[in-house]
């Protein structure tokens, strides 16, 4: 029988209530909140064993994994499912004049009814089936929803077959952190008490796909995402004889052009097509100001992967990255022509510039080919290369360089030893990593299972269920199957600068655990928007039916 659960319903709102945005004290603050509320379940305080807290390492925050396992007492077996979910949220920038309530459900939703609002939102608001604020929707409403069931579950435990853990995790908005260290959670407890993790589930949220979408989205996997990142060099000249450079800035312009939300680079897997690659940064490298061009430039880009070859992905990065460089050379020389023809020097002067530095190197590099490059040239081995990393990646974090930065000192250091002071591009990767993962052809049956309750639900709820292979945002789930081939990984760490120190992601422990992952969501709109605000009536209602009936179709309750 489907009916509201009150208990998660005011789980959320207290969790709403506390502003936990990433990388603030905030996270902690949650986190000291699930440790109580959790903490003081019976179930737990008489199987303090079965109750995690764990602060993650060197971490300035103090913040903390809060972790939960309930083993079954009727038919005691190995199968467990997995339940988890992020305590962080994005900031409140973007609130404008309701930051101040941005945290309160009530006090929010009062603002708003005073402000000119668009007519969707407005229609959502005097509906009463929404609650706003930041975090409402992704994801603390869904986390409330698992904490509901674990304390339900702890409750009845004397009727559970099979066991179930609940997974909290900070810092899911930037570099996963919390579910990369909770991982070594998962291998203890599955070798303490002899588990097998058969599914995990996420409720992180899920939305409308289109203004007229009225299906609720079943992921049965996640988007993998890499962060190419291009550090250009240019060759510098007085502004006065501008065209005698390569300003660096219209380059990394020229790039971003290529990439920038282009279709082409979109990755399309059994007929879902990845979003484009975004530019999130681009900066010329100029410490302060003169009338000297930009020597260097630095690009990033977001790109998603649904099951793209690491390999393949390069090879287009390259392409773009020569077509830049070409774009660039054709503008000096036509731009040049063109002043020589305006100009009465034209008469004197029979070229416009020299722009022929490109003639001693390749002027596209991978990372792994610059280092092979200066390897053959010094004679360097490759654990001195590896030193000269790691002393100026130690450098660097004294300064507070920025992960995705750290490598551009090493790469001009490398540049340097093999003497090149000219136009070039070097291409790596840089934090944070997402691994792509789905429901593979062994796990077709889990699927079908799936398939089988969603339509029921759906059938009893009036909802319509849509699958798809790939939640389209960055999430946690990542981290707990990878798909890529060893192949596929290898060429990812080759071109990713002193990768275990910068971003040292466990591939051997997520090969290990290679949990089938899937998203149920709950349901709402406008996440990372101020106008975010989560669907009660399915969120509280449909959502906690569907994960009781999914444990019921798996035989942990009746």
């Amino acid at each position: 029988m489907i009916q509201r659960d009150e208990r998660a319903l005011k789980i959320a709102r207290e969790m709403v209530m506390i502003p936990s945005v990433n990388t603030t004290e905030g996270e902690r603050h949650i986190a000291d909140y699930l440790e109580s509320l959790i903490g003081s379940m019976p179930y737990f305080k008489n199987h303090p064993q079965q109750f995690v807290v764990r602060e993650l390492k060197d971490d300035r925050l103090h913040r903390k994994n809060v972790m939960a396992l309930v083993i079954g007492e009727k038919n005691p077996r190995k199968e467990t499912i997995i339940l988890h979910g992020h305590t962080d949220t994005v900031g409140v920038e973007d609130f404008g004049g309701c930051k101040d309530v941005a945290f309160d459900p009530d006090l929010l939703a009062e603002r708003l009814k005073t402000m000119d609002l668009p007519e969707k939102v407005r229609k959502d608001l005097e509906s009463g089936d929404y609650m706003f604020g930041r975090g409402a929707c992704d994801m603390k409403s869904g986390d409330a929803v698992f904490i509901s069931l674990v304390e339900w579950l702890s409750e009845n435990v004397a009727e559970l077959s099979g066991n179930v853990i609940l997974s909290l995790n900070p810092v899911e908005e930037n570099l996963h952190t919390g579910v990369i260290e909770g991982l070594d959670v998962l291998l203890e407890w599955k070798e303490k008490y002899d588990l097998s993790y058969n599914l995990a589930i996420n409720n992180d949220y899920t939305c409308p796909l289109f203004d007229s979408d009225k299906k609720i989205t079943m992921y049965t996997g996640v988007v993998g995402k890499l962060l190419p990142c291009f550090y250009i060099r240019g060759k510098e000249t007085h502004v006065g004889q501008c065209f005698e450079g390569m300003d660096a800035g219209y380059i990394a312009s020229r790039l971003v052009n290529r990439i920038h939300l282009n279709m082409d680079f979109s990755d399309v897997y059994d007929g879902e097509a990845s979003m484009p690659p975004s530019v999130l940064k681009m900066k010329d490298l100029k410490p302060w100001y003169n009338v000297q061009t930009a020597k260097d430039s630095f690009v990033y880009f977001n790109y998603f992967v649904h099951n793209a070859r690491i390999e393949d992905i390069l090879s287009k990065l390259v392409a773009a990255a020569e077509g830049a460089l070409s774009d660039t050379r054709l503008k000096v020389a036509k731009e040049a022509s063109n002043y020589y023809r305006t100009s009465k020097l034209c008469r004197e002067f029979e070229k416009s510039a020299d722009i022929s530095e490109f003639r001693d190197h390749k002027n596209v590099l991978l990372y792994e080919e610059l280092i092979e490059l200066v390897k053959n040239k010094r004679g360097l081995s490759a654990e001195e290369l590896r030193d000269k990393e790691n002393e100026i990646t130690k450098a660097e974090k004294e300064n507070g360089t920025d992960l995705r930065e750290i490598p551009i000192n090493i790469i001009r250091y490398f540049l340097g030893e093999l003497g090149i002071n000219d136009s070039v591009i070097v291409l790596y990767f840089a934090p944070p990593y997402c691994p792509h993962n789905m429901l593979q052809k062994e796990c077709a049956s889990l699927e079908d299972d799936l398939k089988s309750i969603a339509g029921k639900v759906g059938e009893e709820a009036k909802f319509e269920y849509r699958f798809m292979h790939f939640f389209p945002s960055l999430s946690d789930s990542s981290y707990l199957k990878i798909d890529d081939s060893d192949e596929s990984i290898e060429k990812l760490k080759s071109n990713f600068p002193v990768m275990e120190q910068l971003y040292p992601v466990p591939l051997e422990k997520i090969k290990r655990l290679n949990i089938p992952s899937v998203d149920f969501g709950c349901y709402g709109k406008d996440a990372h928007k101020w106008t975010e605000r989560v669907n009660i009536p399915y969120t509280f209602e449909v959502l906690p039916y569907l994960l009781k009936e999914t444990l019921s179709y798996f035989g942990y309750i009746e």
